[in-house]
This record gives C-alpha cells, structure tokens and sequence, in this order.
C-alpha cells in the first residue's frame, strides 16, 4: 500500500476541480493560474460529492503490480502539487556570484552574464515569470513546480558553483565546501 497515495487532497476555497474520469485527466483553477494532468491508468482518482476532497486508488486486480503502486503515489503528488501551485504558487531564488556576473530581464528572456566572452539568453517557459533584483538575485514564480524548478536548474546549469573561488550560479541558502587550492612552497 501507497502511504502517500492514500492521502486525501484537501482543496482550498477558491480553488475550482474539474475531474474528468473518462478521459483520465484532472483541471485544477486557482488565482495563480489553471493547470491540466493526465493520470497512468493503473490508477483511479476521484473527487468528492463536496469538492473539498481528491482521493487517488488502485483497483484491487492491480495492487499487486508494482508499477500500479509507484504511480499511485505519484499521481497523488503530483494533483497535490497542483492544487498548492494554483493557490499558493511556487518560487525559486538565484544567486550570482562573481565580479561583474550580473542577469537582466528581456522582455520573456533572461540575459546571463557570467563570464564568457558572450551573454547567454534563456528563455522562459509559458506560465513562469521571473524578477531580477540588484543584478544578481533571479526570483522564479509559478504555478507548476516541475516548469519553476526545471527553469532554475536551467539557469544555474549555465555556470554551476565551484569550489575553489566560490563562484557561480547558487540556490539561495545553498552552501558550497570550499577546498584549498595549490599550495606553492614548503
């Protein structure tokens, strides 16, 4: 048994539900945005008479499977994603570091430049939204949390931290072990 997947959803007020059984696929509408997820059919979910409550199952000829049991899970974690991304929203922080490392917005671009001989352009997916502050803090907002996360990674794939000077593209909060460099000398 899935112990995630045996959770009910909670649904905020103010976020609408819209269960579509057949087509396996699920709408989720909130004041940050709509998002739309299409579930494995080893899986069954359901919304309640009420609408406060998704409940995700397995029918009992595949509980067995264990595909059938990984993607219970999954598909719960996924519509609860959903449901908190539409009412709350999520956010990533990027820091720059490096002497005259610096972003700026571009419309639905981001222009990186972090030492290379050329800026490097980025562009947004569709529903995330990015601030830059002072230069050098990237703040990412969405309602999806795989498109904000997978934009940071994309971001700081550009020029990861090291640790030798320190520099680089970091998380906010993220810690980087410093190592000695070369000694020269006895």
């Amino acid at each position: 048994m899935s112990r995630i997947g045996k959770k009910p959803i909670e649904v905020p007020k103010g976020v609408k539900v819209e269960c579509k059984p057949d087509a396996r696929s699920i709408g989720v509408n909130g004041p940050k945005g709509s998002l739309e997820y299409t579930w494995h059919a080893d899986v069954d979910v359901a919304l309640d008479e009420s609408g406060s409550n998704i409940c995700c199952t397995v029918p009992e000829s595949r509980v067995g499977q264990r595909s059938a049991r990984a993607q219970w899970g999954t598909t719960r974690a996924r519509i609860q994603n959903m449901v908190i991304g539409v009412d709350k929203g999520y956010t990533k922080i990027l820091n720059i570091v490096g002497v005259g490392w610096n972003a700026k917005p571009m419309g639905k671009n981001i222009q990186l430049n972090i030492g290379y001989c050329h800026p490097v352009d980025i562009i947004a997916p569709a529903g995330v939204e990015f601030n830059v502050e002072s230069g050098t803090k990237i703040t990412i907002t969405g309602p999806d949390k795989h498109a904000v996360g997978q934009f940071a990674a994309n971001i700081r794939d550009q020029r990861r931290p090291e640790p030798y000077n320190g520099k680089g593209i970091l998380y906010d909060g993220e810690i980087i072990i410093r190592k000695q460099g070369k000694v020269f000398g006895a």
